[in-house]
Formats: structure tokens, sequence, C-alpha cells
């Protein structure tokens, strides 16, 4: 390895870099992807060598560069020699060699990067770069993917290439026993989800305080456990390097909802329970603008000089008596909210009598997260299940928090540059788009705008009975549940045979995408952000076009409208995408407001056809509503730190929220 070693020394020279890729990833990331680049020939120098080692002396090398990282040699110096060696593992044990793109994209993230790759061009393979450099150290390097199956496939197909290298991989699962969990942080890397390692962290902090205490129980108390086959050790080990897969998902759409330990609840809760109940069963005899108005901006509701009458008049439980009236004022304000803006299929739905809420930006369901302030236990009373309480909390985290603690984090995705001011002003992180290993030669077909929702579903059906008449696969995106079955009835209607990928339906995910690409396929699916199993074209599709996206309606955030379009044209592929729209779309109202959105909407009722030159319109509306959801995360980042801010001055620890 002395080569490398020599190579490494004189530095990532650019000037070395064919001049093509120099160009083009300088166009796609500026000068600091650039110079990334130009670890490249120094990497590529070290092949010829690696190819003639038997695996034995690949391990041995991975061992001498793991000694003199943990001899104090900094990481940046071993780069060189360590994505040399994850290429030629993954070359030998899996025949995927890394793309010279993946490299350039796995220095940016181990430069404390969020880097953004199209779909197709191999998030999975990249991250093993960045991954085994960190877990050299000693100290543990984590990846976060978006939920349970994506974690553990990603470990197990990767695995091959660590283990080649002398390293330990381990995996985080829900419901996994504490020993398991302690067993898979121990290891060299360890796959899991956001959530999950959010949860190991404040179960360790409860238990750390717990044992300073000399209360070897109180941990299990707090959550109503017995401590009985638990342990008395913490199962994570200090936070060293995080890499976070579908960073965009995470860091910005989950770090509004916090991560929650609940204690057990109290009589405070029980009383709270009756006033939810009682506030549903009451909510339909208050009437806007004579009991209540609603700030349709805010989404906020505030009872009337007349409405909080009607609430003293109302007969109420008993156990109600000792609340103030302000307090049932907002049991009702907050049943009214609900009513107008929760809906059941759209918003969460029912399982085994439970609540789960569904991500609007994924269209997955939500495990183990609750809506804040009230509006969970809204929800569950406005649905008639047991009502559950996080209001009596042993402890919390924001994902925001969590990341930030990581002694380094980087990131990786395939839309995060319209979100980049975001995350380089909360986390400090710069967004670098890796250009795509071959040219994309994806096609946008025109913007269809139609007066009202029939209209465009309509079109919809048309447009994709059209692809499939010639044998091409389609795939049609919608934003909520009750859309992609509506859609899917029509189609089946009209005589097509629609697969329907929805939460209802997250069993057979990978299954459903992976065969989105055979010929005359059609597929209907909510938000396929974070999805992570690539759409692939069966044979003679490439010749007939690829795939076929169709986008029927812009949803709040542009980066899930790009994760819809990216299923089609993947490394190379031909593929084309259309997007429709209504004068009814839920984004103009959002965007607009409810007086500019009724006007639009009566206008697009009398039209008879296609409408022209609106799509600046809808784009203007879901400019708006970034902005807006972009300072409601300013503001919760500000009252997070707030609130920790009181409690260290108190004292306390800012995770747990019970006295230490």
């Amino acid at each position: 390895m002395s080569a490398g070693k020599t190579e490494a020394a004189r530095g990532n020279d650019v000037s070395r870099v064919p001049r093509g890729l120099v160009r083009t990833v300088r166009a796609a990331g500026g000068d600091r992807l650039a110079r990334w680049a130009g670890y490249l020939p120094a990497i590529e120098a070290l092949e010829p060598d690696l190819q003639t080692l038997a695996d034995h002396q690949l391990r041995k090398a991975s061992l001498g560069l793991r000694y003199r990282a943990r001899s104090g040699e900094p990481l940046d110096r071993l780069l060189v020699e360590a994505f040399a060696l994850v290429r030629e593992a993954g070359r030998r044990k899996l025949g995927m060699r890394h793309f010279d793109v993946q490299i350039v994209g796995g220095a940016a993230a181990h430069h404390r990067s969020i880097i953004e790759m199209q779909t197709g061009e191999g998030k999975t393979l990249t991250a093993t770069l960045p991954m085994y450099l960190a877990a050299l150290e000693g100290k543990g390097a984590h990846l976060a993917t978006v939920n349970d199956y994506l974690a553990r496939r990603d470990a197990e197909w990767m695995k091959p290439i660590y283990e080649t290298l002398g390293m330990s991989v381990g995996v985080i699962q829900a419901q996994q026993p504490q020993d398991q969990r302690r067993k898979a942080y121990a290891s060299d890397v360890t796959y899991g989800t956001a959530n999950e390692m959010g949860f190991d962290f404040l179960r360790d902090r409860l238990l750390k305080r717990s044992l300073a205490a000399g209360q070897h129980d109180l941990f299990g108390q707090m959550l109503g456990q017995s401590a009985a086959g638990g342990s008395d050790e913490p199962v994570q080990r200090d936070l060293h390097f995080m890499l976070v897969d579908e960073a965009d998902s995470i860091l910005i759409d989950e770090a509004r909802t916090p991560l929650i330990i609940s204690a057990l609840p109290g009589e405070d809760e029980q009383v709270a329970a009756e006033a939810y109940r009682w506030a549903a069963a009451v909510r339909d005899k208050f009437v806007e603008n004579q009991h209540y108005e609603y700030d349709h901006e805010d989404r906020t509701v505030e009872l009337s000089l007349e409405g909080r009458q009607l609430v003293r008049s109302l007969p109420k439980p008993s156990a109600m008596d000792r609340l103030p009236l302000s307090t049932i004022y907002e049991y009702v304000q907050r049943a009214v909210k609900v009513a107008r803006e929760m809906f059941l299929n759209r918003h969460y739905v029912l399982r085994d009598g439970e609540v789960v809420i569904v991500d609007e930006f994924t269209g997955r369901l939500a495990e183990g997260r609750k809506w804040r302030a009230g509006i969970h236990q809204a929800v569950e009373a406005q649905e008639g299940v047991e009502i559950t309480f996080a209001t009596n909390q042993a402890a919390r985290i924001t994902v925001q928090d969590l990341f930030l603690r990581y002694e380094r984090l980087g990131g990786m995705t395939g839309t995060a540059s319209t979100s980049s001011r975001e995350l380089r002003k909360i986390y400090k992180m710069h967004v670098e788009s890796v250009p795509t290993n071959r040219p994309p030669i994806r096609k946008q077909l025109p913007t269809l705008a139609f007066g009202t929702a029939d209209q465009k579903w309509n079109a919809v059906v048309q447009d994709a009975l059209e692809q499939l008449a010639i044998g091409r696969p389609v795939l049609i995106g919608t934003r909520s549940i009750d859309k992609s079955e509506h859609l899917a009835e029509l189609l089946v209607a009209a005589g097509a045979r629609p697969t329907v990928l929805n939460a209802r339906h997250i069993a057979r995910e990978a299954e459903i995408v992976a065969e989105a690409g055979q010929r005359g396929k059609l597929t209907v699916a909510t938000n396929m952000a974070g999805r992570g199993t690539d759409i692939r074209l069966g044979p003679g599709v490439l010749e007939l076009g690829g795939l076929h996206v169709i986008c029927t309606e812009l949803h709040e955030a542009q980066r899930i409208d790009r994760q819809l379009i990216g299923r089609c044209g993947r490394q190379g592929d031909p593929g084309t995408y259309r997007q429709f729209l209504a004068l009814d779309d839920e984004i103009l109202q959002a965007g607009f407001g409810p007086k500019k959105a009724e006007r639009l909407k009566r206008l697009g009722e009398r039209s008879t056809g296609p409408l022209a030159g609106l799509e600046a319109l809808f784009r203007k509306a879901q400019r708006r509503v970034e902005r807006r959801h972009f300072r409601d995360r300013k503001i919760m980042l500000y009252h997070e730190k707030e609130r920790q801010k009181i409690q260290r001055q108190m004292g306390q620890d800012p995770y747990l929220d019970t006295p230490g």
C-alpha cells in the first residue's frame, strides 16, 4: 500500500482527473465536488495491485488501516486507500465496482455533506465508502434509513463488502431485545431507522440517570414495565458518525415530530380523556362564523363569545368539573380543528384499534409517531378508539437534536437541492449534487391543467390507457390513500388492471415497486419518497420508451414531486413524465387560502377542457407552502432549544422531562 500513501500525500489533484468528468462535476456541484474528484487518480492507481491480493491479504491491508486510524492518523489521509479497498471488495464479492461518481459522492459524504444522487444511481453502494472509513476508528458508524425493511435489506446486501475487510455489521429492528440491540451497536457499522436509534438514545438516558441515582428499577417503573429480564447497561456507544439515507425526508419532514417515551398515565390523563371524548361528541353543534372563526392561513380555530356561551350551556361529565373553562374551550377548538383538517385514509389509518399516522411525504405509516399539542388525542376521540397520552413524558428528543449530537454527520438523497438553504442553516451541511453515471435522457411531456378534479382524473386515465396500449409500463403517483383508491376504481372501470401501492399494502411494497417496470404494468402509488427499491425495466420496455410516470397533483414540497419523477429514466434509461393539475387541487388552498382557492374553483367549474398557462400559478402556491413549513420548523427548533436551555439552568437533563 506504499503507492497509496504516496498518492494520498500528493493530495487530491484535480488536474489529473479526466477533463470531461471535472467539467461534469463542476457543473453539478461546484469546486468542492471537483476537488474531491481529485481522489480518483490515486484510488485508481491502487487497483491493479489490490486485484492481485488474496482475500486474506485484502483483510490484512484493511486491518493495517484500522491500526493507523486508531493510532490517531487522520481519516482524510486514509481515504484513498480505504476507498480503494472498498471498491475492490465490492467488485470481488458483489460484482459491483463503484463508479467514479460514486467515489466522488462517498468523499463528499465523508466531508460532512449531503449528496444528491438521482434515483437508480446506487446510493446503497456509495454508502459503504464513508461508512467503512468512519468505522476504522473503532467508535462505530451508523446509517439511518426510513424503515426496518430497508435497514435490514441494505445491511445484508452490503455485508459481504464489510466482512471481506474485517468489519462486523449490526442491524437495529423494531421490537428487538435489548441484548441484540447492544450487540448491533457494538458492531463496526450499524444500520437502523432514525426513530429506533432516537428511542434507544432516550432509553439509555433514562437508564443512566436511574443508575446514577441508585434506582435500578426506576426506568421500568416509568414505562410501566417489569425489570425482570431487562438489563442495566445502555445499548448505544457514543455518537460518532451518522450517514442519513433519504436525508431530506428524515432531517426535514420528520424533524417536526419529536420522539417521545411516555410514562404511565395518571389521574390528569383520565380526566383529559373524558374531555377529549366529550369535545368530539359536541363539536358538530358549533357552526363556523357563528360559534367560531377559522383562520385558513394559520389553520387555527377561535371560539366566539356565542361559542363560549354554548360551551358553558352544554352538559358535561362530572370529571370535567375540575377543568377551568379556558381549558374546556381549547378542547372544543381542537375537536373542531381535527374535524376540518384530519381525514381517515388520508392523514391516518385505523389499525387494530389504533390511529397510525400516514406520513404525507412518503406515503408510509409513521410507526410510533404522534401529532403534538393534543391533536393525536383529538383524532383518537374523533374515531372512538382508546385515547393514548404523551403528555406525561419520561423523555423526548427531536430528530434534529439527535443527529446534531453526532460528531460527524453526512447524508444521501435523491432530492435535496431545493432544501439546501434549510439544511445548511440547521445542520451546517452543504448539499452536493453528484452527476449521473450516464447522461439522463428523461423527457418531460407538456403539463396539462383542468378546471375540476373529475376532468383531471379522466385525462389521467386516458393518458395511462394510451401508454399501456403500446406496452409501456405506467406509474401514477397520488397524494393520499383515498385518491389512489379512487383512481384505481376509475382505471378498473376503464378496463385496466392497476396494482395499488399505499400504506395499506406496505408488506408487498418492495415486490410491487420492483415489478412496476415490466411491460404493460400499471401501478398506482402514493408518495414515492424513500421507497428504496429501483424500478428496473423489463424485456422490450427500453425500445418502447421506458417507464411513463404520471404526476396527478403537486405536493407541498417540490422534493416529493421530484422523487416520483426520478423513478423513470434511471441510469441513462429512456423515460417520460407528465404533470396533471386541476383548479380544485389542495395545493392552491394551502398556498393562497380559501378565498382565492374558491374563486379559482368556480372558474374551473365553468371550463370544459385543458387550460393553458396555469403551471406557474401552481408552482407559486407550492413555494408559499414550502416557505411556511420552513418557518414552522425554525420556530419549533427555537422553542425546543429554549426548553432545553431552561431545563439546563434548572440542573435537569434536557432530554428527560422528569426531575433529575
